[in-house]
């Protein structure tokens, strides 16, 4: 017996469950070029909010929303990730919560955490998360794969927060950053 390969969007359209189709457009889009990711995603979340249920279209708001701020578009990509942060705090999924305001964050929003005090208040919001994972023992390589940026864009943001923090190196962020 020869098994038959089907694409994965032809396995979705046989279920014929939008969910899945859904799932597979939010796949495609995450591949694609920028022509075509932005009708992909659009049309997932369409499909996400009308069949998927809170915790995919929520996904779905939150990869779109990180798509749209890499492209600039701010505020579009506000609404579909403060959507996702809203989402993902009822569903009780709390890192993902965190990984939305962290996109938030990355263009200045601000939670409505009360502020601290202290040097870390001096930092712009990435280099606010850069300097955390970096005072975890994170290198700028793994720093840099989960904002998507390049290492050295990681090097230059530890370079300008290092004299707002007063410290002259990775070690000492351990004590600052609890």
């Amino acid at each position: 017996m020869e098994y038959e390969r089907t694409s994965p969007r032809a396995d979705a359209e046989h279920v014929d469950r939008p969910v899945a189709t859904g799932l597979v457009l939010r796949c495609r889009a995450l591949l694609a070029d920028d022509d075509d990711a932005d009708a992909l995603y659009a049309e997932a979340l369409r499909l996400h909010e009308r069949h998927g249920g809170p915790y995919e279209c929520a996904r779905t708001q939150l990869v779109y929303g990180e798509w749209l701020r890499r492209r600039r578009r701010r505020a579009e990509a506000r609404g579909h990730l403060a959507a996702a942060v809203s989402a993902f705090e009822r569903l009780g999924a709390r890192l993902w919560a965190e990984r939305a305001r962290g996109e938030l964050a990355a263009f200045g929003e601000r939670s409505d955490e009360p502020q601290s005090s202290g040097p870390l208040t001096l930092l712009t919001p990435q280099e606010l998360q850069v300097v955390r994972l970096a005072a975890t023992g994170h290198t700028n390589k793994e720093i840099a794969a989960q904002f998507f940026l390049s290492p050295r864009t990681v090097g230059h943001h530890l370079y300008k927060a290092y004299p707002k923090l007063g410290v002259t190196g990775r070690a000492e962020l351990a004590h600052l950053v609890r």
